[in-house]
Protein backbone atom coordinates (compact mmCIF):
# COMPACT_ATOMS: atom_id res chain seq x y z
CA UNK A 1 0.00 0.00 0.00
CA UNK A 2 2.98 2.24 0.93
CA UNK A 3 4.92 1.54 -2.18
CA UNK A 4 1.37 2.50 -4.13
CA UNK A 5 1.24 5.63 -2.54
CA UNK A 6 4.40 6.54 -3.34
CA UNK A 7 4.03 5.66 -6.84
CA UNK A 8 1.28 7.99 -7.35
CA UNK A 9 2.73 10.87 -5.83
CA UNK A 10 5.57 10.66 -7.99
CA UNK A 11 3.30 10.57 -11.16
CA UNK A 12 1.49 12.99 -10.02
CA UNK A 13 4.99 14.80 -9.26
CA UNK A 14 6.16 14.14 -13.15
CA UNK A 15 2.63 15.35 -14.36
CA UNK A 16 3.12 18.77 -12.77
CA UNK A 17 7.05 19.35 -13.69
CA UNK A 18 5.80 17.71 -17.64
CA UNK A 19 2.70 20.80 -18.65
CA UNK A 20 2.52 18.36 -21.83
CA UNK A 21 0.73 15.59 -19.58
CA UNK A 22 -1.80 17.03 -18.35
CA UNK A 23 -5.45 17.79 -19.27
CA UNK A 24 -7.84 20.02 -18.46
CA UNK A 25 -11.09 18.19 -19.48
CA UNK A 26 -12.20 16.62 -22.68
CA UNK A 27 -11.05 17.51 -26.15
CA UNK A 28 -14.13 19.10 -27.93
CA UNK A 29 -12.63 17.59 -31.28
CA UNK A 30 -9.95 14.80 -31.92
CA UNK A 31 -6.44 15.58 -32.80
CA UNK A 32 -6.80 14.71 -36.32
CA UNK A 33 -10.35 17.68 -36.89
CA UNK A 34 -8.78 20.06 -34.69
CA UNK A 35 -5.35 20.18 -36.55
CA UNK A 36 -7.45 21.47 -40.36
CA UNK A 37 -9.81 23.46 -38.68
CA UNK A 38 -7.28 24.93 -36.80
CA UNK A 39 -5.15 25.33 -40.12
CA UNK A 40 -8.03 27.05 -41.55
CA UNK A 41 -9.02 29.33 -38.34
CA UNK A 42 -5.26 30.59 -38.22
CA UNK A 43 -5.24 31.44 -41.70
CA UNK A 44 -8.12 33.05 -41.77
CA UNK A 45 -7.61 35.42 -38.80
CA UNK A 46 -4.20 35.98 -39.96
CA UNK A 47 -5.68 37.33 -43.20
CA UNK A 48 -7.65 39.76 -41.32
CA UNK A 49 -5.34 41.16 -39.17
CA UNK A 50 -3.51 41.63 -41.98
CA UNK A 51 -5.81 43.40 -44.33
CA UNK A 52 -7.41 45.54 -41.19
CA UNK A 53 -3.78 46.48 -40.73
CA UNK A 54 -2.91 47.19 -44.58
CA UNK A 55 -5.97 49.42 -44.55
CA UNK A 56 -4.75 51.27 -41.46
CA UNK A 57 -1.66 51.91 -43.14
CA UNK A 58 -3.25 53.00 -46.61
CA UNK A 59 -4.26 56.33 -44.47
CA UNK A 60 -0.68 57.24 -44.00
CA UNK A 61 1.79 58.49 -46.48
CA UNK A 62 3.71 56.12 -48.21
CA UNK A 63 7.25 56.07 -48.83
CA UNK A 64 9.23 54.62 -51.65
CA UNK A 65 12.18 53.66 -49.72
CA UNK A 66 13.77 50.45 -48.56
CA UNK A 67 12.21 51.72 -45.33
CA UNK A 68 9.05 51.91 -46.15
CA UNK A 69 9.03 48.92 -47.63
CA UNK A 70 10.28 47.00 -44.59
CA UNK A 71 7.73 49.06 -41.80
CA UNK A 72 5.26 47.36 -44.40
CA UNK A 73 6.69 43.84 -44.51
CA UNK A 74 7.02 43.92 -40.13
CA UNK A 75 3.79 45.23 -39.86
CA UNK A 76 2.32 41.91 -41.88
CA UNK A 77 5.11 39.88 -40.05
CA UNK A 78 3.96 40.66 -36.52
CA UNK A 79 -0.07 40.69 -36.92
CA UNK A 80 0.76 37.46 -38.62
CA UNK A 81 2.54 36.09 -35.32
CA UNK A 82 -0.11 37.96 -33.23
CA UNK A 83 -2.99 35.81 -35.26
CA UNK A 84 -1.23 32.05 -35.47
CA UNK A 85 -0.15 32.58 -31.21
CA UNK A 86 -4.00 33.63 -30.45
CA UNK A 87 -5.50 31.13 -32.86
CA UNK A 88 -3.17 28.50 -30.80
CA UNK A 89 -4.04 29.22 -27.50
CA UNK A 90 -8.10 29.61 -28.04
CA UNK A 91 -7.47 26.04 -29.91
CA UNK A 92 -5.79 24.40 -26.67
CA UNK A 93 -8.14 26.01 -23.94
CA UNK A 94 -10.88 25.87 -25.85
CA UNK A 95 -11.23 22.98 -28.60
CA UNK A 96 -7.94 20.70 -27.04
CA UNK A 97 -8.55 21.31 -23.47
CA UNK A 98 -5.01 21.43 -22.74
CA UNK A 99 -2.79 23.95 -21.05
CA UNK A 100 -1.54 27.15 -22.96
CA UNK A 101 1.99 26.12 -21.37
CA UNK A 102 2.26 23.31 -24.13
CA UNK A 103 2.49 25.84 -26.96
CA UNK A 104 6.00 26.59 -25.64
CA UNK A 105 6.53 30.37 -25.36
CA UNK A 106 7.53 30.99 -22.12
CA UNK A 107 10.54 33.29 -22.18
CA UNK A 108 12.06 32.68 -18.60
CA UNK A 109 15.54 31.53 -18.91
CA UNK A 110 15.04 30.59 -22.84
CA UNK A 111 18.02 33.55 -24.04
CA UNK A 112 20.64 30.26 -24.59
CA UNK A 113 18.22 28.36 -26.90
CA UNK A 114 18.13 31.54 -29.31
CA UNK A 115 21.36 31.89 -29.49
CA UNK A 116 22.16 28.52 -30.15
CA UNK A 117 19.78 28.58 -32.82
CA UNK A 118 20.80 31.50 -34.34
CA UNK A 119 24.58 30.71 -34.53
CA UNK A 120 23.41 26.76 -35.90
CA UNK A 121 21.79 29.04 -38.20
CA UNK A 122 25.32 30.57 -38.83
CA UNK A 123 27.53 27.55 -39.15
CA UNK A 124 25.10 25.79 -41.51
CA UNK A 125 25.09 28.75 -44.14
CA UNK A 126 28.44 29.38 -43.53
CA UNK A 127 29.61 26.08 -44.83
CA UNK A 128 27.15 26.12 -47.40
CA UNK A 129 28.03 29.04 -49.03
CA UNK A 130 31.60 28.70 -48.52
CA UNK A 131 31.23 25.18 -50.26
CA UNK A 132 28.82 26.48 -52.92
CA UNK A 133 31.99 29.53 -54.01
CA UNK A 134 34.71 26.36 -53.63
CA UNK A 135 32.17 24.35 -56.52
CA UNK A 136 31.59 27.81 -58.82
CA UNK A 137 27.74 27.13 -58.28
CA UNK A 138 27.71 30.94 -56.85
CA UNK A 139 30.22 33.93 -57.57
CA UNK A 140 30.13 37.09 -55.48
CA UNK A 141 29.79 40.16 -57.77
CA UNK A 142 29.63 43.32 -55.22
CA UNK A 143 28.55 43.90 -51.63
CA UNK A 144 27.00 46.61 -49.99
CA UNK A 145 26.09 47.05 -46.47
CA UNK A 146 23.13 48.90 -44.71
CA UNK A 147 23.05 48.66 -41.01
CA UNK A 148 19.20 49.83 -41.03
CA UNK A 149 18.18 47.52 -43.88
CA UNK A 150 20.27 44.47 -41.95
CA UNK A 151 18.42 45.07 -38.88
CA UNK A 152 14.73 46.07 -40.35
CA UNK A 153 15.15 42.86 -41.94
CA UNK A 154 16.02 40.53 -39.14
CA UNK A 155 13.10 41.99 -37.35
CA UNK A 156 10.93 41.17 -40.43
CA UNK A 157 11.79 37.84 -40.59
CA UNK A 158 12.29 36.96 -36.70
CA UNK A 159 7.96 37.44 -36.09
CA UNK A 160 7.79 35.31 -39.63
CA UNK A 161 9.05 32.20 -38.64
CA UNK A 162 7.72 32.43 -34.82
CA UNK A 163 4.16 32.58 -36.57
CA UNK A 164 5.07 29.28 -38.89
CA UNK A 165 6.55 28.12 -35.84
CA UNK A 166 3.77 28.71 -33.34
CA UNK A 167 1.13 27.06 -35.77
CA UNK A 168 3.31 23.80 -37.33
CA UNK A 169 5.54 22.63 -34.53
CA UNK A 170 4.16 24.53 -30.96
CA UNK A 171 0.55 23.55 -32.06
CA UNK A 172 0.80 20.93 -34.68
CA UNK A 173 3.47 19.21 -33.72
CA UNK A 174 3.15 19.45 -29.80
CA UNK A 175 -0.54 17.87 -30.28
CA UNK A 176 0.78 14.97 -32.60
CA UNK A 177 2.81 14.21 -29.85
CA UNK A 178 0.05 13.58 -27.04
CA UNK A 179 -1.93 11.48 -29.37
CA UNK A 180 1.45 9.28 -31.11
CA UNK A 181 4.76 8.37 -31.24
CA UNK A 182 7.31 11.58 -31.40
CA UNK A 183 8.75 10.57 -34.44
CA UNK A 184 6.01 9.97 -37.06
CA UNK A 185 4.14 13.38 -35.18
CA UNK A 186 7.51 15.35 -36.62
CA UNK A 187 7.50 13.98 -39.40
CA UNK A 188 3.44 14.29 -40.23
CA UNK A 189 3.87 18.43 -38.74
CA UNK A 190 6.93 18.36 -41.61
CA UNK A 191 4.75 17.29 -44.23
CA UNK A 192 2.52 19.96 -43.84
CA UNK A 193 4.90 22.86 -43.22
CA UNK A 194 5.80 21.73 -47.08
CA UNK A 195 2.42 21.69 -48.46
CA UNK A 196 2.31 25.41 -46.74
CA UNK A 197 4.90 26.39 -49.37
CA UNK A 198 3.51 25.18 -52.33
CA UNK A 199 2.27 28.05 -53.75
CA UNK A 200 5.73 29.48 -53.07
CA UNK A 201 7.25 31.30 -56.68
CA UNK A 202 9.49 28.60 -58.67
CA UNK A 203 8.23 25.72 -56.46
CA UNK A 204 9.14 22.04 -57.75
CA UNK A 205 9.49 18.68 -56.14
CA UNK A 206 12.91 18.60 -54.78
CA UNK A 207 12.37 22.06 -53.11
CA UNK A 208 9.17 20.85 -51.72
CA UNK A 209 11.16 17.72 -50.69
CA UNK A 210 14.16 19.71 -49.18
CA UNK A 211 11.01 22.22 -46.90
CA UNK A 212 10.49 18.50 -45.85
CA UNK A 213 13.68 18.04 -44.55
CA UNK A 214 13.75 21.48 -42.82
CA UNK A 215 10.53 20.81 -41.29
CA UNK A 216 12.66 17.39 -39.63
CA UNK A 217 15.47 20.00 -38.93
CA UNK A 218 13.00 22.34 -37.02
CA UNK A 219 11.36 19.94 -35.50
CA UNK A 220 13.79 17.48 -33.91
CA UNK A 221 14.45 20.03 -30.59
CA UNK A 222 11.15 19.92 -30.41
CA UNK A 223 10.62 16.40 -29.78
CA UNK A 224 12.73 16.65 -26.91
CA UNK A 225 11.96 20.12 -25.66
CA UNK A 226 8.55 21.83 -24.54
CA UNK A 227 9.64 25.55 -25.42
CA UNK A 228 9.97 26.81 -29.20
CA UNK A 229 12.75 29.34 -29.08
CA UNK A 230 15.19 27.61 -30.60
CA UNK A 231 13.56 26.68 -33.72
CA UNK A 232 12.11 29.94 -33.79
CA UNK A 233 15.32 32.02 -34.03
CA UNK A 234 17.21 29.18 -35.94
CA UNK A 235 13.85 29.59 -38.51
CA UNK A 236 14.27 33.54 -38.43
CA UNK A 237 18.16 33.41 -38.90
CA UNK A 238 18.13 31.30 -41.84
CA UNK A 239 15.61 32.92 -44.17
CA UNK A 240 17.88 36.35 -42.86
CA UNK A 241 21.47 34.90 -43.70
CA UNK A 242 20.00 33.42 -46.76
CA UNK A 243 18.03 36.77 -48.32
CA UNK A 244 19.09 39.65 -47.27
CA UNK A 245 23.15 38.84 -45.95
CA UNK A 246 23.64 36.11 -48.81
CA UNK A 247 21.98 37.18 -51.21
CA UNK A 248 19.83 34.00 -52.26
CA UNK A 249 16.40 33.78 -52.77
CA UNK A 250 14.48 33.06 -49.90
CA UNK A 251 11.84 30.22 -50.57
CA UNK A 252 11.68 31.14 -54.31
CA UNK A 253 11.04 35.21 -53.44
CA UNK A 254 13.13 37.99 -52.98
CA UNK A 255 12.56 41.60 -51.23
CA UNK A 256 15.00 43.34 -49.52
CA UNK A 257 18.37 44.17 -50.99
CA UNK A 258 20.92 42.26 -49.80
CA UNK A 259 24.80 42.23 -48.31
CA UNK A 260 26.37 40.35 -51.29
CA UNK A 261 25.69 40.83 -54.80
CA UNK A 262 24.85 37.19 -55.95
CA UNK A 263 25.53 35.89 -60.02
CA UNK A 264 24.74 32.07 -60.68
CA UNK A 265 26.96 31.00 -63.81
CA UNK A 266 23.54 28.33 -64.28
CA UNK A 267 20.49 27.20 -62.26
CA UNK A 268 21.44 23.65 -61.20
CA UNK A 269 21.14 21.70 -57.63
CA UNK A 270 24.01 22.96 -56.13
CA UNK A 271 22.90 26.44 -55.91
CA UNK A 272 19.16 25.88 -55.83
CA UNK A 273 18.74 27.81 -59.17
CA UNK A 274 15.56 30.16 -58.47
CA UNK A 275 14.38 29.02 -55.88
CA UNK A 276 17.14 30.18 -53.31
CA UNK A 277 19.74 27.79 -51.36
CA UNK A 278 16.83 25.85 -50.32
CA UNK A 279 16.44 24.35 -53.56
CA UNK A 280 20.27 22.63 -53.46
CA UNK A 281 21.39 19.34 -52.95
CA UNK A 282 24.02 20.74 -50.71
CA UNK A 283 21.14 21.94 -48.63
CA UNK A 284 19.51 18.58 -48.55
CA UNK A 285 22.90 17.35 -47.01
CA UNK A 286 23.21 19.69 -44.67
CA UNK A 287 19.83 19.89 -43.27
CA UNK A 288 19.91 15.76 -42.95
CA UNK A 289 23.45 15.92 -41.50
CA UNK A 290 21.82 18.80 -38.59
CA UNK A 291 18.87 17.04 -38.27
CA UNK A 292 20.74 13.74 -37.14
CA UNK A 293 23.35 16.54 -35.29
CA UNK A 294 20.36 17.67 -33.14
CA UNK A 295 18.85 14.46 -32.16
CA UNK A 296 22.23 13.42 -30.75
CA UNK A 297 22.94 15.97 -28.77
CA UNK A 298 19.50 15.88 -27.48
CA UNK A 299 19.58 12.62 -26.63
CA UNK A 300 22.81 13.09 -25.32
CA UNK A 301 21.73 16.00 -22.83
CA UNK A 302 18.38 13.89 -21.48
CA UNK A 303 21.04 10.57 -20.70
CA UNK A 304 23.33 13.40 -18.58
CA UNK A 305 20.78 15.02 -16.63
CA UNK A 306 19.14 11.31 -15.82
CA UNK A 307 19.82 10.60 -12.21
CA UNK A 308 22.41 7.35 -11.83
Amino acid sequence: MGTRMTRTHHLNKMETENPTTQSSGRPVLPVWAAIPLFLIAGFVLIGLLGGFLLLLLSFFPKSGSIYGVITEKLVLSVSSMAGAWICALLFLKYVDCRPVSELGMSIKGRWKECLAGMVFAAVFYLIGFVVSIGLGAVEVTGATFDYGVLTGTFFVFLPAAAMEEIMVRGYIQGRLMTKMNKFPAMVIASLIFSAMHILNPHIGLFPLFNLFLAGLLLGASRMYTPNLWFPIFLHAAWNWLQGPVLGYEVSGTKIFPSVIQLHLPEENLINGGRFGFEGSILCTILMIAGTVLIISLQRNARKSHRPG
